[in-house]
């Protein structure tokens, strides 16, 4: 494997794209793997990430100069990035691994992927562009072990703490959420809700308008927003300081927040649809059922009309939503860890991530 010529295109930055870049390249990093890498805008962010050696950015730096100075566009080349603007390859062998959130993809989002041999990180959107006769791949995405961790300490024993994740959209019902949270549970100390729901494509003061509106001008005592966490290492902590994770996005390419809370051995109430269904189940999740589907323009993220993302998200009932936490508080009262989540360690892992990637690259 290691006379296997193959290059890398990544985006390396503090984002969802960004953190599963640096774990892709720190698993063909720990195999001694020498891929020529091109990074995504040319620039380099890996200030969140936690545990960076010296060693391991020594081997990013001379990845980018094999890609200046020996690639040959006859070696296959593994991309991660959107759709939009994945047809440019430093190859004439290209898989494009994307994470696709609806389910109407446009003439030009399929023309892409037929270019592509196209990964999804969800098997329903590997769904979604089979009907449309795309052949795709589905390569679920792993644990970070990296960053994330179980931390053992007793943060809130005294009750029991609801964590909001992902930034702030529409299309991940965080408006609906908090406010049925906040008219069950509002002002009970027996429960607080936790939001990290910065969105980073925003400017602060649009952030600061979106919390404000989401209390209506009420004074909420066991409602707290944080601030934008930059490290790893302080969203490691947020993640561990919570005992139930809500994760009821009408649309998702995996979940990661999600995901690393319930691996954490956290509890969590969990949309069954789009890409928690890979790995959520009724064992260590508190599943609530779609109810229908809702369009996904929001006029910020996705506008009518446009090339790309249109579709469609799912949507839920607010009772069933919150008869759902009602289970999750049961749950934790019994156990606050849930050892069943846990179990995604080793389900997934990005060993099993980058296996699939090698033998698609040299498949194509």
């Amino acid at each position: 494997m290691k006379d296997f010529n193959f290059g890398l295109e990544l985006p390396l930055n503090s984002v969802s794209f960004g953190q599963v870049s640096f774990c892709i390249l720190r698993e063909f990093y720990k195999r001694g793997l020498s891929p020529s890498l091109f990074v995504v805008s040319d620039s380099i962010d890996y200030s969140c990430q936690s545990n960076i050696s010296k060693d391991f950015l020594q081997w990013i730096s001379e990845c980018r100069k094999k890609a200046t100075l020996s690639h040959d566009r006859k070696w296959p080349v593994f991309k991660l990035w959107h759709l939009a603007g994945s047809m440019q390859s430093y190859s004439e062998k290209q898989a494009l691994m994307s994470f696709y959130e609806l389910d109407e993809p446009t003439e030009y989002e399929l023309n892409i992927a037929k270019n592509n041999k196209t990964i999804f990180t969800s098997s329903y959107s590997q769904e979604v562009f089979r009907e449309k006769g795309v052949d795709t791949e589905f390569v679920p995405l792993g644990f970070d072990e990296d960053n994330f961790h179980e931390t053992s300490r007793d943060y809130f024993s005294d009750r029991i703490t609801f964590n909001v994740v992902g930034k702030f959209e529409k299309r991940k019902h965080h408006a609906r959420i908090i406010s049925s949270w906040i008219e069950k549970y509002g002002n009970d100390p027996k429960y607080f809700l936790q939001c990290s729901i910065d969105n980073p494509f925003l400017k602060k003061e649009q952030n600061e308008k979106i919390k404000q509106t989401l209390l209506g001008g009420n004074n909420i005592f066991n409602v707290q927003f944080l601030e934008f966490l930059p490290l790893n290492s302080l969203y490691n902590d947020f993640l561990n300081s919570g005992d139930i994770v809500i994760g009821m996005s009408g649309g998702e390419g995996w979940g990661l927040p999600e995901f690393h809370s319930v691996a954490l051995g956290k509890h969590s109430v969990i949309l069954n649809a789009s890409s928690y269904k890979d790995w959520a189940n009724e064992e260590n999740s508190t599943l609530v059922y779609p109810c229908g589907k809702w369009p996904s323009e929001d006029g910020v993220f996705f506008k009518k009309g446009a090339i790309a993302n249109q579709g469609n998200i799912y949507t839920f009932s607010e009772g069933e939503f919150i008869e759902a936490c009602d289970q999750a508080i049961e749950k934790v009262e019994k156990n606050r860890v849930n050892e069943e989540g846990k179990k995604l360690r080793k389900q997934f892992t990005y060993t099993k991530t980058c296996d699939k990637i090698l033998e698609i690259l040299q498949s194509i």
